[in-house]
């Protein structure tokens, strides 16, 4: 078998001139690249102490709802503004061209639970800094954040220093 950062398709010049796209849906249409990056990202969380996986829309979505029925935990999802239909809370975060605003169920995670945060993707960590900060909001703790894939060259760690994160693939790069 391949090992996953073969299965990541990289596409020259999108979604502008100099950069270089990982895209997951390579991974996605192949049944063996879906099931190694879920295995990937379960390995990754082998001796964690936790109680819920939180995923940012939508391609935490893809790929942390199979990572917490296979861990066997609840997952929570974290919505572009407007899309839950319970009552929320809310952070909005600076994107390199304007903002961006995330929202949780204000019942989804309990005081004193344990969050893993999980994306496919870490880049500027903008999005994970206000998803661990709605979780931290509700009484809950960030105990680990997971990526499929990191832009090591985008310094997403250093904005979530304070946290525990991890990813399977890295790419330098743009």
């Amino acid at each position: 078998m391949k090992e996953l950062k073969e299965y990541i398709r990289s596409i020259p010049d999108f979604p502008e001139k100099g950069i270089i796209f990982r895209d997951v849906t390579s991974v996605l249409q192949d049944a063996d690249a879906l099931k190694l990056s879920i295995d990937e990202l379960a390995k990754r969380l082998e001796g964690v102490d936790f109680d819920v996986i939180a995923g940012a829309e939508s391609r935490g979505f893809i790929f942390g709802a199979p990572l917490a029925y296979v861990m066997h935990k609840p997952f929570v999802p974290i919505r572009k503004k407007g899309k839950l239909p319970c009552e929320t809370v809310e952070k909005t975060y600076d994107l390199e061209y304007g903002t961006a605003t995330i929202e949780m169920h204000k019942d989804a995670v309990k005081k004193g639970e344990k969050v893993v945060l999980l994306d496919d993707l870490i880049a500027t960590g903008g999005t994970m800094k206000a998803a661990a900060e709605l979780v931290e909001e509700l009484g809950g703790e960030v105990v680990k954040m997971l990526f499929l894939i990191e832009l090591s060259d985008l310094n997403g760690r250093e904005v979530l220093k304070d946290y525990d994160v991890d990813s399977v693939v890295q790419f330098e790069g743009k």
